[in-house]
């Protein structure tokens, strides 16, 4: 068997946000709605980007926030995430790897450019957001490191990676992989949409135990087991998932195995000012504990915790170091 050498290994879009602060009338003139999220083309990108101005970027997607905060935790990370070979690509890699994660996925040459979401914020703090996918959904099998995925306690991967055939073959293999080393999966559902598109293949995977762990909000489950009523999802998940990882928002978490079920109440937020990350920095956290072997409970607070500080700020990943925040709070890091 492969030496353990990394808590979870991240594997999902790798997408670079670029923020921009535009007045009103940018909008009107390129005729979008404000608030809106859109997909676009290479096109469409190229030429948004070039009119853009003045851009802070941040890299994200939500396996790499998620990997990010696991970092931010002190735990040992890797990410597998597509970029092409153009700037934005190596400032993701440079991002990644600044924060002390593993990230040797090869770019994409001569191709689509690097996945972006690019965020028009007016001057009322709406934002307007322009999604371009590009390189990140060329992620292949041959992508897949065997030695990273064999090193990885976890390997954690996100619904968006259905949708590219590819991709979906790529995590296919992760999966056989992972478990061939004696490893554990783990999937978050990404939204109800993804949820729609996928559900009777989603739940294949729980079922037959290709997925060790699932993560998902409220919203998500509910889709997922096609009923209005949250009791009746998680009755079924229970029957379904070896561990099923449900998200409340201010209500806080439950973690449901088939023997036990533990309700932890969300961490108090003095002013929530952005919800973007919330779910992604809850798996940071409980996957972080799952890793060292805390108790189910345990790891939902420290998710809690993770997902806490995200909110209280603008971006998807921490601004803090959530290692300090989990030891002010008692946790042994």
């Amino acid at each position: 068997m492969t030496d353990l050498k990394f808590d979870v290994l991240g594997i999902g879009n790798a997408i670079a946000d670029v923020f921009a602060h535009i007045e009103s009338d940018f909008l009107v003139n390129e005729n979008l709605i404000k608030g809106s999220m859109r997909l676009i083309d290479t096109e469409e990108a190229t030429r948004l980007y070039g009119k853009m101005g003045s851009a802070v970027r941040m890299s994200g997607g939500s396996a790499g926030n998620t990997i990010a905060g696991l970092a931010s935790l002190g735990g040992q990370a890797a990410y597998i995430g597509k970029v092409a070979d153009d700037e934005l690509g190596e400032a993701y890699g440079h991002d990644m790897r600044g924060i002390g994660a593993h990230f040797a996925t090869a770019p994409l040459k001569n191709s689509s450019p690097t996945a972006r979401s690019m965020i028009l914020i007016t001057p009322d703090g709406e934002r307007t957001m322009n999604t371009y996918l590009g390189a990140c959904t060329e992620l292949t099998p041959d992508d897949i490191d065997p030695q990273v995925v064999g090193a990885s306690a976890i390997t954690y991967m996100e619904g968006y990676l259905w949708d590219p055939p590819a991709a979906k073959e790529a995590f296919r293999r992760a999966m056989r992989l992972a478990h061939d080393a004696g490893r554990q999966t783990a999937l978050t559902l990404s939204d109800s949409f993804c949820v729609d598109r996928y559900r009777d293949e989603f739940l294949g995977l729980v079922k037959d135990g290709s997925v060790d762990i699932l993560f998902a909000n409220e919203h998500e489950l509910r889709a997922l087991y096609q009923t209005a009523d949250l009791d009746t999802a998680i009755n079924a998940v229970r029957e379904d998932a070896k561990l099923a990882v449900v998200t409340l928002g201010e209500k806080g978490s439950l973690s449901v195995t088939r023997e036990e079920t533990h309700h932890v109440h969300a961490a108090p937020v003095d002013n929530v000012v952005d919800l973007t990350g919330a779910g992604d920095l809850f798996a940071s956290g409980f996957l972080y504990g799952l890793a060292r072997d805390y108790d189910l409970p345990r790891c939902a607070s420290l998710g809690g915790l993770a997902a806490a500080e995200v909110i209280s700020h603008v971006g998807a990943r921490p601004e803090r170091s959530l290692k300090d925040l989990a030891l002010q709070n008692g946790f042994e890091i």
